[in-house]
Order: C-alpha cells, then sequence, then structure tokens
C-alpha cells in the first residue's frame, strides 16, 4: 500500500469529531486522488478548475483538448459521487481574442451524457475584477448543480438569509395578521453575492483565482450532513477544506502547484487551530461611502430625473 492509498485508508476507517477533524490534502495530479477513491464514498463534489486561460498553474490547450481532459476528470469525479450526492463545477468564461465563451455551456452535454441532473445554475456576483475596454466588463461566474438523482440532501434552513421585509404579514385570509415569511429567513435564491478574493480580502493569498470560503460553507452546509467526505479535485490553496472542517466533515483534493500546495496545508493548519481569518458568513456587502464627485452629479440632477439630463 503506498503513501497516498494509507492516508484515505485512514480517513475512510476514522470518525470525525469536534476535535479531531480530517483532511487529505495531496500534491499532485487530481487523478492520483481519484483513483483511490471507492464508488459512491463522496457526498459532494466542489470545485473550481482551471479555465484554459494561461494561469500560471495551466497549460494552454484547445478547447477540445481543455474538454477532453475535464471530461475524463468529471467522469471520474461522478464515480465517486454517492446516489445522494451533489456536484458543484464552478466555472467562468475561456477568452481568447476578445471573445468569451462560456465554459458551464460547454460542459452541460458532459455532465448531462453521465446522468447528472442540474438543479440550480447558481450566479456568483462580485464587484471586483478586470476593467473591459471593448466589452462589458465580467462580473460574475457560475456555479452548476448537479445531482446524480431525484434522492438528494438538500438542507435550507442552514442557508437562509434575512427577510426583504422580516415583519410582513397575510393582509387576508385564514392566516391574516400571521407573519407571512419563514421566521429563519429566506432562501437565499440562486444569485449569490459574495466578495471575491482580491486586493484588501481577509482571505488573500498569492493564488489568482482564489475561492471565498463563505461560497464553500454555503455548500457544504445545505449539500451535506455531519461527517460526510467533500471533494474538491482542484484544491488551490484549501478553500474547500477550510469550508468543509469548520462544520465537521471530512475534505479531500489536490492540488498540482507546490507553492498553492504550501500555503493551503498552512492555512488548513491554522484553521486547526482556530487562528485563521476568514469573511464570516453572512456579513453585507461592503459599501463604499459615496465619493465627493458623486455627491457633486447627485446635486445637480434635478429631482426625478435621470443623469441623461444632467447639463453644465
Amino acid at each position: 500500500m503506498n503513501a497516498l492509498q494509507s492516508l484515505f485508508e485512514e480517513m475512510m476507517t476514522s470518525r470525525v469529531s469536534e476535535a479531531h477533524k480530517e483532511v487529505v490534502f495531496h500534491l499532485g495530479d487530481c487523478r492520483d486522488v481519484l483513483a483511490n477513491l471507492t464508488d459512491e464514498s463522496v457526498r459532494l463534489v466542489v470545485t473550481s478548475p482551471p479555465y484554459n486561460i494561461g494561469k500560471e498553474y495551466e497549460t494552454f490547450q484547445t478547447l477540445d483538448q481543455y474538454l477532453d481532459a475535464q471530461s475524463g476528470v468529471i467522469e471520474e469525479c461522478v464515480r465517486v459521487l454517492a446516489e445522494n450526492g451533489s456536484l458543484c463545477w464552478q466555472t467562468g468564461y475561456f477568452v481568447r481574442n476578445g471573445e468569451i465563451v462560456p465554459l458551464d455551456a460547454l460542459l452541460f452535454p458532459v455532465f448531462r451524457d453521465l446522468g447528472l441532473k442540474m438543479r440550480n445554475r447558481i450566479v456568483w456576483h462580485f464587484e471586483h475584477g478586470l476593467h473591459c475596454k471593448r466589452r462589458l466588463s465580467g462580473r460574475y461566474e457560475t456555479i452548476s448543480w448537479y445531482t446524480k438523482s431525484d434522492h438528494y440532501i438538500f438542507n435550507v434552513d442552514p442557508i437562509r438569509v434575512p427577510q426583504k421585509y422580516p415583519g410582513k404579514r397575510h393582509f387576508k385570509g385564514p392566516r391574516t395578521g400571521q407573519l407571512s415569511g419563514n421566521p429563519l429567513g429566506k432562501n437565499p435564491g440562486d444569485v449569490w453575492i459574495f466578495p471575491n478574493v482580491k486586493h484588501n480580502h481577509i482571505e488573500k493569498t498569492p493564488h489568482p483565482c482564489q475561492f471565498p470560503v463563505e461560497l464553500v460553507e454555503r455548500l457544504v452546509l445545505s449539500l451535506t450532513e455531519a461527517n460526510d467526505l467533500v471533494l474538491d479535485p482542484y484544491m488551490g490553496v484549501a478553500s474547500t477544506a477550510i469550508g468543509v472542517l469548520r462544520h465537521g466533515r471530512r475534505a479531500v483534493g489536490a492540488e498540482i502547484d507546490p507553492q498553492y500546495h504550501s500555503i493551503g496545508l498552512g492555512r488548513i493548519q491554522a484553521e486547526l487551530q482556530g487562528a485563521l481569518k476568514t469573511r464570516p458568513m453572512g456579513r453585507p456587502v461592503y459599501q463604499p461611502p459615496t465619493s465627493n464627485v458623486a455627491r457633486k452629479i447627485k446635486k445637480r440632477v434635478p429631482k426625478g430625473k435621470n443623469c441623461s439630463v444632467l447639463r453644465k
């Protein structure tokens, strides 16, 4: 039995408690990890694969080559996914010479051909990114949520968000006067607003395309249960592992870049020691104060008019 197999054997036979959480974070190809996982042993697959746009951790391929490579990894992820499990594949665009190609659309037939069923196409919206000159700046990516069957885990209560009108009541019918919204909060919907990990974000590391931990936490809390195994084949700096360990689940994944793997190990250790700082779940998105220029423009716009009528 090799070292990697030994780690998996230990993980599969150990029980998780509050004081002892398990993670296997392999330095190397994710296919090595997948080969050591048994069929239907993973409750949730959540990852953000390379986009084939020339980042330092990927080798540029033609789209056909990229799709072929991704298809092989996805097929293995489906093999290890439990019958009542979920797969969440977060992607953006492949960009070449100003033309964009939505990767989730290209990969949709791959998942369908493997028998998966899409439950949501979640839009992750953020405010910061590259400023485009010849098209609108991209400010969202997508999380394609698939399940293996119609009988899957979905717990909405742990991820409810505050009601927009918390005091709203029924005004007619048998429930007149009673609160019309769920007292625990509302379903968060399929548009999620989290800051991406850029610049002064508390979780920022040298990795250029880093998951926010709170995004992982929302998926883990809603799609898994205590002690479940969560797989991230492209772990990066271990944001998935952190979101998993924080809620009493087990994590397994791989990262091919030694620098990011080392950073991820450090973050995992800090999380296990209770020392890792992350953006808390549920914190409202920061709204910068209105600039002096914006305030002056606002004063010059006649009430009830839009900016198109602004005159010097």
